[in-house]
């Protein structure tokens, strides 16, 4: 049987650590399905759809890897797609108290699900969307963060948001 594992983010944008995570589940799983989760909650610098696109170029090496988008619960989408997994990455203590959180109300809510946490490498420990986006908001050079195949839409619609406001 096919072992599936869905890889949920908001990846706004997706970095080398979004990457190396998806690279490694992709390892461990048969089938990975990255999934963009729709937040009404944030104001996102790309649409998910372009989140979406963005991903795919990222992922277009890994014969294992899929993208998607979603809106809602992400246990249904992980029952929906009868996927064994969850993967999380974890960067730093912070990221473990939410994460066990969710991970905890998702064994609720589905017991067959598995939560799995990657921790990044030491270079990618520190990295974030959030992190590239401020770097960007104040002219700095993202191509350390970013997946070189994505480096220029990136850094150009960063550019372009931030020298509007």
């Amino acid at each position: 049987m096919e072992r599936t594992a869905i890889c949920p983010g908001s990846f706004d944008p997706i970095t080398m650590g979004h990457e190396e995570i998806i690279r490694r589940a992709a390892g461990l799983f048969d089938h990975v399905i990255v999934v963009v989760g729709a937040n009404p909650d944030k104001n996102p610098i790309f649409s998910v759809d372009e989140r979406v696109a963005l991903i795919h170029e990222v992922c277009r090496d890994m014969a294992n890897v899929e993208v998607d988008k979603f809106s809602g619960l992400l246990i249904d989408y992980v029952q929906e797609r009868k996927a064994v997994a969850i993967v999380k990455g974890l960067r730093a203590v912070s990221d473990f108290d939410y994460e066990f959180q969710m991970a905890l109300a998702n064994r609720k809510l589905m017991p067959d699900a598995e939560t799995v946490f990657l921790t990044p490498s030491s270079q990618n420990m520190y990295l974030s969307s959030s992190m590239v986006r401020q770097i960007a908001r104040f002219g700095g050079d993202v191509s350390p963060f970013v997946p070189a195949c994505i480096l220029e839409k990136v850094a150009n619609r960063l550019r372009e948001r931030f020298s509007e406001g």
